[in-house]
């Protein structure tokens, strides 16, 4: 009896242990496979409208972007409510990786050039990796090249360079809604005015509506701490619709912003919307794939 129960006992043992490793297999094997999903499209392009959206240029695709603006409605009739007046920037961004992307451009306003790089430190996303929201880093460098107001003084080259660095947080908080915030900081190495400040600290949002497969609506603002601008200079607000067609997406928009680069329309926005400085604009992004 004892030999049999001794046996009874240690079958019982080969058993259990038997079935728990087969136990943490399974668990290991379902382990493996959950995969981390990353949240895409959160904005239809890598622009909301004059600010950087949470979103990149895919690897090995270079996107060309024409900005345009055309004058202030406040023009009236006799400027066409603005149609008579333009500016204008062509630029390529490019993909380096999914993660990393850079661009140049050149902009009518002020024949100013500019560069810049955004690369994604976290990505949304959920599943064995769940990251609740995307957090970009951004930094640019413009030069402008217009020929000086007085020419009879110094005028030094790196008076005409400006810096920004900003990061992007946002979420998408489903198919429809995405929101982003820009803490932002704008270095000019030449002030028109001893009462502005050289660094300008500013707080953009941004927001994307969803209204049907190939058209959205966006909205964005730019809050310019106080106390670093001429009294002249708004905080830049603008709203507008994308609209996405195969390879172009087209946006159209109204901003009393004129610049199209982050030194400008930060810093440099002199419209008021109050008194009908408004502009209407667009931006044509076609994508090629390079690489």
């Amino acid at each position: 009896m004892t030999s049999k129960y001794l046996l009874s006992i240690a079958s019982f043992c080969i058993m259990t242990l038997f079935a728990s490793a087969q136990d943490n297999d399974m668990l290991s094997l379902l382990k493996d496979s959950v995969t981390t999903e990353y949240t895409t499209a959160s904005f239809k392009t890598d622009r909301v409208i004059n600010l950087h959206s949470l979103e990149n240029t895919a690897a090995g695709n270079l996107d060309i972007k024409i900005s345009h603006r055309f004058g202030f409605f406040s023009g009236g009739a006799y400027e066409l409510f603005g149609l008579d007046q333009a500016s204008i920037r062509i630029g390529g961004d490019y993909g380096i990786t999914n993660r990393l992307m850079v661009g140049v451009g050149r902009s009518s306003y002020e024949k100013t050039f500019d560069a810049f790089a955004k690369f994604k430190l976290l990505r949304q996303s959920k599943g064995a990796k769940n990251t609740p929201v995307t957090l970009c880093a951004f930094g640019s460098i413009a030069v402008k090249t217009i020929k000086p107001s007085d020419p009879t003084r110094v005028n030094y080259f790196s008076s005409k360079l400006y810096y920004t660095g900003q990061l992007i947080i946002g979420r998408k908080f489903s198919k429809a809604f995405s929101l982003q915030l820009s803490p932002t900081i704008v270095h000019r190495n030449l002030v028109e005015k001893a009462s502005e400040k050289n660094d300008i600290l500013a707080l953009g949002a941004g927001a994307r509506f969803k209204l049907g497969k190939r058209t959205s609506l966006n909205a964005e603002y730019i809050y310019v701490l106080p106390n670093q601008l001429a009294p002249e200079y708004r905080n830049s607000v603008s709203i507008g619709f994308d609209i996405e067609t195969g390879g172009h997406v087209f946006q159209l928009h109204f901003t009393n912003s004129t610049s199209m680069i982050e030194k400008g329309f930060i810093a440099e926005t002199i419209g008021d919307v109050s008194n009908g400085d408004i502009h209407f604009g667009f931006n044509i992004a076609r994508t090629f794939n390079i690489k």
